[in-house]
């Protein structure tokens, strides 16, 4: 069976465990640093394009993952969430020859991923989905930290990748007025990077700074994100803990229609996408028809 590229896959009904098939849920982190974002790109290195790579090797058939957040370029993950769909006959080569007592199912397959992968991709877990779970459509929320630091020194080695130096001073009180303006069920049309087709209304549900020493780091959760959206919105704060910008402003960019270029996305590094909430098993189903009805400025 050849299933279709993850491009095509993207707006597909989901495919619940049954009928010939099975649905694993699977657990995702990676360091982005070198990788050109989530999605396979045709001669791009890819975190879906390693995965899936190592997954069909395993399966010995075409595996194509879907995951509840598509990050950018350069963009870190310990807390994403995929799913695969598998003839029901390709299960059996997820099993050793010889079971341990107790182990949990799958436990042995992340063993082998764990030797296939590079080291800058982990799979830290995989279950059997349960009935009606989609990576991407079941989702209730996002959770993203993005992590500065303002250190005169800038960052130290061993979180040279994950944070992003800053060489001038935040005032952190304002860069969080600045954000209260931007919470809720809003249209973050300023913020994203233009898709055909794709809305930009977004629930921001938790948008808020905290400064411990010289790091300082920002705790952004919506029920999705348009494309670019969370570095766009650290960005524009960023304009207001630098001064340029009075706390006031965010409010106007929220009446814009297209992206704005007043302020610049904040750089990749120090983003990561911490985890991705879902409802309980028996709401999933509802869950994703509720997402799959797309918004419009109606509902504002």
């Amino acid at each position: 069976m050849t299933l279709p590229s993850s491009e095509d896959a993207t707006n597909m009904p989901a495919i619940d465990s049954g009928g010939g098939h099975v649905r694993l849920k699977l657990d995702i982190a990676y360091d982005g640093t070198d990788f050109a974002g989530w999605a396979v790109q045709r001669g791009q290195r890819t975190v879906a394009g390693v995965a899936e790579e190592a997954l069909s090797t395993v399966f010995r058939t075409p595996v194509v993952l879907r995951a509840a957040g598509r990050t950018d370029t350069g963009v870190h993950a310990t807390g994403q969430t995929a799913h695969i769909d598998l003839p029901d006959d390709a299960l059996v080569h997820a099993y050793p020859r010889t079971v341990r007592h107790g182990e949990p199912e799958f436990r042995p397959l992340v063993r082998r991923l764990g030797r296939l992968l590079p080291e800058d991709v982990r799979v830290r877990d995989i279950v059997r989905a349960p009935a009606g779970f989609d990576a991407r459509f079941s989702a209730l929320r996002r959770h993203y930290v993005y992590r500065l630091s303002l250190a005169p020194y800038g960052v130290d080695p061993q979180e040279s990748r994950f944070v992003t130096p800053w060489p001038r001073p935040l005032d952190v009180a304002a860069m969080n007025e600045a954000a209260r303006e931007l919470l809720g069920l809003r249209d973050f049309a300023a913020f994203c990077r233009h898709r055909p087709g794709a809305t930009t209304i977004r629930e921001l549900q938790r948008l808020d700074w905290e400064r411990d020493g010289d790091r300082v780091s920002a705790h952004v959760t919506a029920d999705a994100f348009c494309w670019n959206m969370v570095r766009s919105v650290v960005g524009a704060l960023l304009a207001v803990g630098e001064g340029r910008r009075d706390a006031d402003w965010t409010a106007g960019l929220l009446e814009q229609t297209s992206r704005s270029s007043d302020f610049a996305a904040a750089p990749a590094r120090g983003l990561t996408l911490v985890g991705v909430d879902y409802p309980p098993d028996d709401q999933l189903a509802a869950r994703t028809l509720i997402t799959r009805d797309l918004r419009s400025a109606d509902e504002l």
